[in-house]
């Protein structure tokens, strides 16, 4: 079947390709995909793939802050990553997770994102490492640790270089899952 790759930034989707997006995501994600999840994934760039029967893929960067080493880092931090069952296995989400790279690698000094045990060898075989530091969130009360995100948190150093676990990664803080 032939499938077609399109990047927009949130801004240039139409509603119905937004509710396509939620709907595939809930149902890649089996009802586990919140509010908050979808929230995650607005306001910046979005890969779609499409096929004769519609939305089969999607995934998204949106820019956020990470402390370390005592500078700041503008991160593309990759969500609300998903392809519909009937085409899973089929490279679709490689294909996404391609155009995804393409721009963090170009835009961002680091990528980021969490990955659930299902998704990290998708990530891993992309060349994603898994944070092996310590993980922490600027909250509202200052910075907190996340020690049930170390082990999902994986990262991809572009412009900034390899970085040392010697020093945590603080996150900016975001309602709903902050990773």
């Amino acid at each position: 079947m032939t499938t077609r790759l399109r990047t927009a930034h949130t801004a240039d989707l139409a509603p119905a390709e937004l509710r396509a997006a939620r709907a595939l995501l809930d149902e890649a994600f089996e009802g586990g995909f919140s509010d908050e999840d979808w929230e995650h994934g607005l306001g910046g760039m979005h890969v779609l793939v499409e096929d004769g029967r519609g939305l089969a893929a999607h995934g998204s960067v949106v820019q956020r802050r990470v402390g370390y080493g005592g500078r700041w880092l503008r991160v593309g931090y990759v969500e609300a990553v998903g392809v519909r069952g009937d085409v899973r296995r089929t490279g679709l989400g490689g294909r996404v997770m391609a155009e995804l790279e393409r721009i963090v690698d170009g835009a961002y000094d680091l990528g980021a994102l969490s990955a659930s045990a299902a998704g990290a060898p998708l990530y891993t075989a992309r060349g994603w490492q898994l944070w092996p530091g310590r993980v922490c969130a600027l909250g509202p009360d200052g910075v907190v640790h996340l020690p049930d995100e170390e082990g999902s948190t994986f990262v991809r150093p572009a412009a900034a270089g390899p970085l040392d676990p010697v020093h945590e990664v603080v996150f900016d803080w975001r309602d709903g899952d902050v990773l």
